[in-house]
């Protein structure tokens, strides 16, 4: 019954607004309360910033980068608040992988939001490591529009023995939604998540280390995610709302379809009129 009342719960989120995910997930664990760690660990939440108080930048927080109640710094490398046994950290070898991975998708992001907020954080495994890529790009409000795109991407990297190649795991999860309030249309609320896996096999050198490879397979799934969520849930939207509301006035759809009618007429009463043959 508890699988079957899981299932059901991942389904219900699934189609609930992404920009209410907090509220739904409360109140499902207060109607059942023995789900709390299986919902908790499955279904990804909107992303939260916070402020790097030793470099003065923003980073992000997510169940990666955190340890009891405190959070782990990709700039810094330090918990806030601080711990006593000072926390999980990354070997040295991954921590310089990790920083270079920061300033990648810094780049990266400035490029493709201008705007927003990334980190990345890696952890090792026995065979390989692990790491996850945070992107949040918060709208401003402007023109009364509000909206906020999440995207989680967790890559898990098996090296080959010979060091030369890897094996790469990618699970990206996006939550997107957009709000907007115009005297024309009125409030919409449009939003949705989706999550995609990919993986692939690629050199591993000075031309193509560990941050290209990973990247590479981030943009190519951001693209991917990006297009079919114009298709799915925009271009879906645009078709559904050009079938109830018109653009035209009532009084114009009235004159032309009068025009039609007076041309339907005049076409009868002449094809009556020709003189036959």
């Amino acid at each position: 019954m508890t699988e079957q009342q899981l299932d059901c719960a991942l389904d219900l989120m699934r189609r609930l607004p992404p920009q209410q995910i907090e509220k739904n997930l409360g109140d499902l664990i207060d109607l059942v309360p023995g789900l709390c760690e299986d919902l908790l660990s499955s279904v990804d939440q909107p992303l939260k910033v916070a402020r790097d108080r030793a470099s003065g930048r923003d980073y992000l927080l997510c169940d990666y980068n955190r340890d009891g109640d405190s959070y782990r710094s990709p700039w810094s490398n330090a918990y806030d608040p601080p711990l006593e046994d000072g926390g999980a950290m990354p070997s040295e070898r991954l921590r310089r992988l990790e920083v270079c991975a920061n300033e990648a998708f810094d780049q990266y992001r400035e490029m493709y939001y201008e705007g927003g907020v990334s980190s990345a954080y890696l952890w090792d495994l026995e065979q390989g490591f692990a790491g996850v890529v945070l992107i949040k790009k918060a709208g401003d409000g402007s023109k009364r529009i509000k909206g906020c795109w999440d995207s989680v991407h967790v890559v898990e990297v098996q090296e080959k023995s010979s060091g030369r190649s890897a094996h790469y795991k990618l699970t990206s999860t996006v939550m997107l939604w957009l709000q907007t309030n115009k005297s024309g249309s009125g409030t919409m609320n449009l939003g949705g998540s989706l999550t995609r896996q990919n993986e692939c096999d690629s050199n591993v050198n000075e031309a193509n280390p560990h941050i290209a490879n990973i990247g590479k397979m981030v943009e190519d799934m951001e693209n991917k995610i990006r297009n079919t969520l114009n298709e799915i849930y925009f271009g879906k939207t645009k078709d559904i709302a050009n079938g109830l509301r018109s653009v035209q006035s009532l009084s114009e759809q009235r004159q032309q379809a009068d025009l039609r009618n007076d041309l339907a007429r005049a076409l009868q009463k002449r094809s009556t009129q020709a003189p036959s043959t």
